[in-house]
């Protein structure tokens, strides 16, 4: 199985020399995609081949101008996100069942695991196109954690003609799993997008910032496997740390039964700040400014070594070994008495803390739109050279 190394690759011509768009779309559901999706879709617009948007509608609230991604055309699907994301996926496979013969494109892109990405796969399956996954390759290798994420990526991973892996290690575990398709390493481009955000990546290592007056956390929580107990005992371990004058945001996500449970836990506590939903700029912003990072979030997995923040994962597995392998990142799961003992080892062991806060790249390099931009278009260009020969 072919597997591109990191460095772009050129586009040939164009067959005959045929002044033609190819027609790219996108399926674009939840704020992670429209985040790193968003540098891929101005990648392509660069060269001449800006893609079609189709919008689930699975995050309520999404706003394609927050991303960038209000210049694109784009249709909704109207398919609002389900308790069952199964259901959701079906929705989503229904209704671009019924556009996409409206006017097929030559090219389906999704991106990630989730169930817009899922749906939008199985749709360009049955219907023959082209589909190609951005962020291919994660694995835990356990099919409930997480829960239906890891299930949907390997889903996808087996339908893709295009398997875009953001690291060596993917591209393993596709070949592992003995994908039929293309496999490219490519970096991950939600390094792109922060790159936008914070200049020329990896940044220098934060100055003689400690110790502050406070020891703070940013703590973020939202996946579907620490709902329920998984957010109690994340409280229970907040409380604690706040009797041992530890301050902890926490950044509330758009999910309105999450927001309400941890308000309800949390709500009106010493040394406890709940904040509102934040722009991807915000956040990241939040990140640069406290000691420690508390979240069950894949995107700031990718996003904190590069920035050289701390992290502990609240997660028992995770599908992005490579911080773990940096040091940049712990796994703490949601045990309160472990959460609250690593919290404290690293406050008192600021040399330990400072290790973990070297910026460091192992998702990718800031490149990755433009390396994806191209394979799409040389895969194309290769099809319709194929295409032509047959007709000839």
């Amino acid at each position: 199985m072919p597997v591109a190394p990191a460095s772009a690759t050129n586009v040939r011509p164009k067959p005959g020399g045929k002044l033609r768009q190819y027609r790219i779309a996108f399926v674009v559901g939840t704020r992670p995609e429209a985040i790193k999706l968003s540098p891929v879709a101005h990648a392509l617009a660069t060269l001449g081949e800006p893609p079609h948007l189709f919008v689930t509608g699975q995050h309520p609230g999404l706003e394609l101008a927050d991303h960038r991604l209000d210049g694109f055309a784009a249709t909704p699907l109207n398919c609002p996100g389900q308790p069952d994301p199964m259901l959701h996926a079906e929705l989503v496979r229904a209704a671009l069942r019924r556009l996409l013969p409206l006017d097929p494109p030559d090219l389906l892109i999704v991106q990630g695991d989730t169930s817009s990405a899922l749906g939008g796969a199985l749709a360009a399956r049955e219907m023959g196109i082209a589909l190609a996954h951005v962020e291919a390759g994660l694995r835990t290798y356990d099919p409930n954690l997480p829960w239906p994420e890891e299930e949907n990526r390997v889903t996808i991973d087996r339908l893709s003609d295009l398997l875009f892996a953001p690291t060596s290690g993917n591209a393993a575990n596709l070949r592992r799993d003995k994908v039929s398709g293309e496999v490219l390493v490519t970096g991950n481009s939600g390094i792109d997008a922060l790159a936008q955000l914070v200049g020329p990546l990896p940044l220098k290592q934060r100055g003689r910032w400690w110790p502050r007056r406070q020891f703070t956390l940013l703590v973020t929580c939202h996946r579907r496997e620490n709902w329920g107990g998984g957010l109690d005992r994340l409280a229970h371990a907040i409380l604690e740390l706040a009797d041992r004058k530890v301050v902890s945001e926490i950044l509330l996500p758009p999910n309105p039964k999450v927001t309400e449970r941890m308000t309800k836990l949390l709500g009106d506590r010493n040394r406890v700040r709940l904040a509102p939903p934040r722009s991807h700029a915000a956040t990241i912003e939040a990140m640069r400014n406290v000691d420690l990072v508390l979240s069950d979030s894949g995107g700031i997995q990718e996003e904190a070594p590069a920035l050289g923040v701390p992290l502990l994962v609240l997660r028992d597995k995770t599908e992005r070994p490579e911080g773990l392998a940096t040091g940049s990142m712990e796994l703490v799961g949601s045990d309160p008495t472990r959460i609250v003992e690593t919290v404290m080892r690293l406050r008192r062991n600021r040399a330990a803390l400072r290790a973990m806060a070297r910026p460091c790249l192992p998702f990718g390099d800031g490149q990755a739109a433009e390396r994806i931009a191209r394979h799409c278009l040389t895969f194309l260009c290769d099809r319709m050279a194929m295409e032509e020969s047959r007709t000839a």
